[in-house]
């Protein structure tokens, strides 16, 4: 169940509450006459089923409830009601398959802003990995990626791309590719560091590497990965379900592939650093083209939900 706090001006509370109370799987509706201060108006409280939740959001911000009110929205970790199981009964599909759109592009707005934190975060992430790189080493490749933020763009441009808001889609593309971009270039210089005071090797780099060689060896099965875990990925976001992303974060060669591919610049290994980068775009357009489809298979079996 999801929990609302309107703020309504007074000349539409009762349309409000019209559209409240007709709504399927809505409950526990009260409503506080002049409560609200700033701005003025009624306080609407109602408890709603997840899955009739984004039907009714929208028809809220088609009142512009959003524009002269309010609207917030809350989980309700428990709620020991009848009422409240039969409101969830009586909406249509399940609740860990609905999709609130409002939440989904308010998130990914949030995790696509190119901030200092989010450059720092993909910036450690890769250095990790460069060193993971250079160790041949499993374990910090795979910590390099769970510490790694970009998915967060990844499901921006997705979500733009679906919801056709080229806002979002621009401010994801340029966090993702000025992130990458400051990141490499950092490990660049980490790199050359590291190997000024002994700790990295040229040779470590050409060698076998039978851990880590994958990173820079891209092929049809990098592809494969890259679209299960943007599937898992965007699914996860859209069902609240969110401890599945660090299994997505793990499963692609993004963060490791970056890693490869500046550490490789540094030595000069230019055609180790292109099959890194190779290995980095495949990943990159198999997450979005997974994702975007995705998204507009849950919008297409959503749509039809409603029509029932």
């Amino acid at each position: 169940m999801l929990h609302l706090r309107l703020i309504v001006p007074a000349d539409r509370t009762q349309a409000v509450l019209h559209l409240v109370e007709n709504t399927v799987g809505t409950t526990h509706l009260a409503v506080l006459t002049g409560a609200a201060r700033e701005p003025r108006g009624d306080v609407i409280l109602c408890d709603v089923a997840r899955e009739a939740a984004d039907g009714l959001l929208h028809e809220l911000r088609a009142l512009g409830i959003d524009r002269d009110g309010s609207i917030a929205v809350e989980n309700v970790d428990l709620s020991l009601s009848a009422r409240a199981d039969k409101a969830e009964k009586d909406a249509p599909g399940e609740g860990a398959d609905a999709v609130l759109w409002e939440s989904l592009t308010d998130a990914t707005h949030e995790e696509s802003t190119l901030s200092v934190t989010y450059l720092a975060f993909l910036t450690l992430a890769t250095m990790i990995a460069a060193c993971g790189v250079v160790l041949d080493n499993a374990i910090l490749i795979v910590g390099a990626m769970a510490v790694g933020p970009e998915f967060g763009p990844l499901a921006g441009i997705c979500t733009a791309l679906v919801r056709r808001a080229p806002r979002l889609a621009w401010r994801s593309l340029l966090a993702l590719v000025v992130g990458f971009a400051v990141a490499m270039a950092a490990t660049v210089g980490f790199s050359l560091f590291m190997d000024a005071v002994g700790l990295f090797d040229a040779a470590a780099l050409t060698a076998d590497r039978p851990n880590t060689n994958f990173i820079y060896r891209p092929d049809w099965f990098s592809f494969v990965v890259a679209v299960l875990a943007g599937i898992a990925g965007v699914l996860s976001l859209t069902s609240a379900k969110s401890g599945a992303l660090v299994g997505v974060a793990i499963s692609v060669t993004t963060v490791p592939a970056a890693a490869n591919a500046a550490v490789a610049f540094g030595y000069r290994s230019y055609k180790q650093a292109w099959g890194s980068t190779e290995q980095l775009l495949l990943n990159l357009a198999g997450i979005v083209v997974a994702g975007t489809l995705t998204l507009l298979a849950q919008k297409l079996f959503w749509a039809r939900q409603r029509q029932r």
